[in-house]
């Protein structure tokens, strides 16, 4: 199985090294790695071009936002299955695409754990255990960790790509598109195979966390959806268990 990897950047010069180095150091043999910059204005695409011998494909241009840049690195795939590894994120471990693949079988799409880690100490803060996968569990405010979310070709070719202006809801999404509209099938690999920086786009403030909250809730109207009354609620206050 080719498995392509996704990582987007702009102005990313203090972490792309890191990422890219977790993704080449993987064991598995057979990735597609992709990088899509976004006409960064620092030496990130001098820091990329370093190691353009080992990266498949290489892009940079501007864009109108990283989910449409998400959506030129998915043109661009030619595995049979897609990850995504954003450029402040790295895989935890070497064999991480190796237990992918051989954890995903015949499944559409497959989901681990996260931990979210201090940029400057590696300091664990949070602890994202994804738990089994249950479809109602999504009225509850369960989602996977989307930089663990790795999906076959033919679903997003079948399910369409990101909507670009859903912003930091567009991963929510298109994980509710795929798992609770579509019910394509998934697998649970429980363990942490990703490593992210805090500070993500819809975790920074309560006003950033409104926002997000009335996102979330778009993604379900414009799937023909309806949630609970409380299903959205729920979704931030999950991210508390996160911390023990």
């Amino acid at each position: 199985m080719k498995v392509s990897i996704i990582t987007i950047c702009y102005n990313s010069a203090s972490t792309i090294e890191e990422t890219i180095l977790s993704v080449l150091g993987q064991d598995y043999p057979n990735i597609e790695y992709i990088i899509i910059d976004g006409a960064s204005k620092d030496n990130t695409m001098e820091i990329v071009n370093q190691y353009k011998s080992k990266i498949a494909v290489i892009v940079s241009e501007k864009d109108r936002g990283i989910y449409d840049a998400m959506n030129k690195g998915l043109g661009q795939a030619t595995g049979d299955l897609i990850g995504i590894l954003n450029s402040d994120d790295t895989y935890a471990y070497t064999e991480v695409i190796s237990d992918v693949v051989k954890q995903i079988g015949a499944a559409d799409s497959l989901y681990a754990d996260l931990q979210y880690v201090d940029g400057l100490s590696g300091q664990v803060k949070r602890h994202w255990r994804s738990g089994t996968y249950a479809k109602e569990k999504f009225l509850m405010g369960w989602m996977p960790p989307h930089p663990t979310f790795f999906v076959k070709t033919e679903c997003y070719k079948k399910y369409g790509h990101f909507i670009i202006d859903q912003g930091s809801a567009a991963d929510y999404e298109i994980m509710l598109r795929l798992l609770y509209k579509h019910q394509i099938s998934t697998s649970y690999l429980p363990k942490v195979i990703t490593l992210m920086k805090t500070g993500g786009a819809s975790n920074v403030s309560w006003k950033q966390r409104w926002k997000a909250n009335q996102q979330d809730r778009l993604s379900w109207k414009i799937n023909g959806l309806q949630p609970k009354w409380y299903t959205l609620w729920l979704k931030p206050l999950r991210k508390l268990s996160q911390f023990f």
